[in-house]
């Protein structure tokens, strides 16, 4: 079997059968997992220590997911959040991203699939760029891809991690159409319809931190994709 890169993930979970199951194969491939069963142990456990990923159930006892994920945006903007939702409730996915999450897995799911969405999101923080293309002068603003930092002036913001992937792709393909099939290939592995509206979620989030340049747009091209404007 090869193993993942370690990492200590918060998983809050309140089913106790499949709770089990998910830290048992998350644990055979070498990650650290604290597991809660409702949302305020889990919040008051993000708070004492270090974690370098957050699985959050939607439905909890105590606080929800969604209110999870919003205390842990106040303290930490880059910490990658995956939430699992039902399958039926997609307004509720939508909701997630919107919170501030970087992806959902949908119940019932695979240990494969979450296991993949984890990766991809821990080996960014192995993968860094040549110095020289980390900073990106995006109009007005610089983008430091390395540290997912977004700054205008003497203000800067710190991005989520799919938020950062999401600009430094339109940055480098400025002025021309980026396709939404190849957009969701390469940042959501998948292209169908309802992460196709999970992107648009993510593409109204960076036109907001963009706005104070009026010389940025990001155009949406309709039925084909979005073109980023930048001088």
């Amino acid at each position: 079997m090869t193993h993942a890169v370690k990492a200590n993930i918060l998983y809050a979970e309140d089913d106790e059968a499949l709770s089990f199951l998910t830290a048992d194969s998350l644990g055979l491939h070498g990650f650290a997992l604290d597991h809660y069963a409702d949302g305020k142990s889990a919040l008051a456990a993000f708070k004492q220590r270090k974690y370098d990923l957050c699985i959050l159930d939607i439905m909890l006892p105590e606080m929800d997911g969604l209110t999870i994920a919003k205390e842990i945006r106040k303290l930490n903007q880059q910490i990658p959040i995956i939430f699992l939702t039902a399958k039926s409730l997609k307004e509720d996915r939508l909701e997630g991203l919107r919170t501030g999450a970087d992806d959902y897995i949908t119940k019932p799911y695979s240990i494969e699939e979450l296991i993949l969405k984890i990766n991809v999101f821990i080996k960014r923080k192995y993968v860094t760029t040549d110095p020289l293309e980390s900073l990106i002068q995006i109009g007005q603003y610089q983008y430091d891809h390395d540290n997912l930092r977004l700054s205008i002036d003497e203000e800067s913001k710190d991005l989520t991690q799919k938020e950062g992937e999401l600009l430094f792709l339109l940055s480098k393909n400025r002025n021309n159409i980026l396709k939404r099939s190849e957009i969701l290939q390469k940042l959501w592995g998948n292209d169908d319809y309802f992460l196709g509206r999970s992107m648009d979620v993510f593409i109204s989030r960076l036109r907001k931190y963009l706005k104070s340049d009026e010389s940025l747009k990001i155009e949406n091209i309709h039925g084909v994709g979005f073109r980023f404007i930048c001088p």
